[in-house]
């Protein structure tokens, strides 16, 4: 059995060689030759698998995708063709979560504000923007849900429309990229939304960067009254549209997913589908993959306060990091794929196992493993 993978994606040896043959390539250069005698396929979202890039595939018989987005992938014709599809929902939503909270921590000090009180509207109540929702009211901020589709499928929750969301004093979208229908979100944020505003407030996206119109964003960022803003992700990945960066407070090449318990998830996830849908035993367990963080015991005697917890959440994962990174960087040809490529190892808060004799719950619904003194 051939099984053709995403040389980026992690665990694909350990999890599939009992298999077959693992054939690792360039995510975003794949070709219709190369997979034509493949038996599995194993990508991420920089790889759009259509009928064009499947067209010689006589053999395929599973795809899978390592991330909770879709819509590079034509389901449609996998499904005609009966090629077994399967995904990894939530797989990186922890690790998204916490990129927006050092996201937000980094911003509440550079305008010298505090949280606790501010309004913030999440476009996308899914795995991504429930995991950023759990997170940010740990900080005593309001949450206001903005999710059509949920809302009109009976979700319990409570949600607001999305012109209210868009009032909140930071708002953060986590929806999938689509152009059709009722609820499209291509450019969802658009010139004229762009527009209406306020300047101080925070906007950020680590979701598809066509949600946004980066044009139109520019334009706002070159006026006198330009917005704060975290962005991830930008339209037409890899060739973005650089001139936007210096306008931006935090920018990033489309990693807030990349911890490596999230990217090891991801392709966990789809072993289990494929053992699943063609009958092999499971044997493997994640938790025994994954290493030891470098650092994984923490002694905490202060207060809960937000100074306190933002001292912690950096020391574990602090977004400035990567925002040096790519600005140091994104002027120098191939470099967003190689800055995804070159991952430096970014562990998940969970990893470290806090001390603490103090209220253990709030560090619990963040994420960290909690012990007592």
């Amino acid at each position: 059995m051939k099984i053709v993978v995403d040389e980026n994606m992690p665990l694909t040896e350990t999890l599939f060689s009992e298999f077959g043959e693992i054939v690792p390539l360039p995510g975003r250069t794949m070709t219709a030759e190369q997979l034509a005698d493949a038996d599995i396929l194993l990508v991420r979202s920089v790889t759009k698998v259509n009928a064009g890039l499947l067209a010689k595939a006589e053999k395929l018989k599973f795809v899978g995708t390592a991330t909770i987005g879709t819509d590079h992938i034509d389901k449609n014709y996998l499904a005609g063709k009966g090629i077994r599809f399967a995904s990894a929902p939530g797989c990186n939503k922890i690790s998204v979560g916490e990129y927006i909270i050092s996201a937000l921590l980094v911003m509440a000090e550079k305008y010298q504000l505090s949280l606790a009180g501010l309004s913030l509207g999440i476009i996308g109540a899914g795995n991504t923007g429930s995991s950023v929702a759990e997170k940010a009211a740990e900080f005593g901020i309001t949450v206001k849900l903005c999710d059509p589709p949920k809302e009109q499928e009976g979700d319990p929750r409570s949600f607001v429309s999305y012109d209210e969301a868009l009032e909140c004093d930071l708002i953060s979208f986590h929806v999938p990229l689509s152009r059709d229908g009722e609820h499209a979100t291509y450019h969802l944020l658009d010139k004229k939304r762009i527009q209406s505003l306020r300047s101080e407030q925070i906007l950020l996206n680590a979701s598809r960067g066509e949600v946004w119109d980066n044009q139109a964003m520019l334009l706002r960022q070159q006026s006198a009254e330009p917005l704060r803003l975290v962005m991830d992700v930008w339209e037409n990945e890899p060739d973005i549209q650089q001139e936007l960066v210096p306008y931006t407070d935090i920018a990033t090449p489309h990693i807030a997913g990349y911890s490596l318990e999230g990217k090891y998830r991801g392709t966990y996830m789809l072993y289990e589908a494929f053992c699943q849908q063609f009958g092999y035993t499971v044997t493997k367990q994640l938790s025994q993959l994954l290493p030891v963080a470098d650092i994984n015991r923490l002694t905490l005697t202060a207060s809960l306060e937000e100074a306190v917890l933002k001292k912690l959440i950096h020391l574990v994962y602090d977004v400035r990091r990567d925002d040096a990174r790519f600005r140091h960087r994104i002027g120098l040809p191939g470099q967003f794929d190689e800055m995804r490529k070159r991952y430096p190892e970014r562990r998940e808060w969970s990893s470290v196992s806090v001390s603490t004799e103090l209220n253990h719950s709030v560090l619990m619904k963040l994420g960290f493993s909690v012990s007592d003194n």
